[in-house]
């Protein structure tokens, strides 16, 4: 697979929708929760708002969003793969309490207004991109002035210890671990997609240039994994 090419990306979460949270947990141990709820903790949520949730997947963290911002509020999950999208309305239909909908988009043209939400969130997406600054761009549009963004991903470190660790963990780890389940070329991309992938200051950089007024890129896990924190 080519790193950031839409329609490869879009065929790979097809494919690994139905065992995208399972290899999740398996990767990160479950810290991968823990992490998105740290997300959240930065988008402070309060009901009655509008929330976007780019690159949703199967829709955890929307649901974690929606809880928050109900019973007035509203949260839009968007993914430009149908198959992550059908699990999570299924996960959405067994909590109907929960303010939700879901749009099937690409995150670099979402289809939505200007200044239109009051925050949004962005789980392992950005690096999937084919112009990661294009979606900071967008990002920026859709987001009201003043309003926070969370963009988690993996980290690209700079530290050459905790670079040659991440490596060791996406060959002996991930790519094996994907490998029991069939699914070795679909992770194998990972570490060349790591390497595209623009480092933590990078971001920071490309988010002024995107118009947001504040950013900082805060490293996770010992520096293997980021959280971009953003203020439009």
């Amino acid at each position: 697979m080519k790193p950031g090419d839409p329609a490869a990306v879009r065929e790979l979460f097809e494919a690994l929708a139905p065992r995208y949270d399972l290899l999740n947990d398996l990767f990160s141990l479950g810290l991968h929760r823990l992490w998105k709820r740290q997300a959240i903790a930065w988008l402070r949520p309060c009901p009655g708002q509008r929330m976007l949730d780019l690159c949703c997947g199967t829709g955890d963290l929307a649901l974690l969003l929606a809880a928050r911002v109900r019973p007035a509020g509203r949260v839009l999950g968007l993914d430009a793969a149908a198959a992550p999208l059908a699990l999570a309305r299924r996960r959405a239909a067994a909590q109907p309490w929960l303010p939700l909908e879901w749009h099937q988009a690409d995150a670099l043209a979402t289809g939505l207004g200007s200044a239109s939400v009051d925050g949004a969130v962005m789980a392992f997406g950005l690096r999937n991109l084919t112009d990661p600054a294009a979606g900071l761009a967008e990002l920026r549009r859709v987001l009201k002035p003043g309003a926070r963004a969370a963009v988690l991903d993996f980290n690209r470190p700079s530290a050459p210890a905790v670079a040659a660790l991440q490596r060791q963990a996406l060959r002996r780890l991930v790519v094996p671990t994907a490998e029991r389940f069939g699914l070795r070329e679909h992770f194998a991309y990972l570490e060349p997609s790591l390497e595209r992938f623009p480092s933590g200051p990078e971001q920071e950089r490309l988010a002024g240039a995107a118009g947001f007024a504040q950013a900082r890129h805060r490293p996770l896990a010992g520096g293997l994994m980021g959280l971009l924190e953003l203020v439009a």
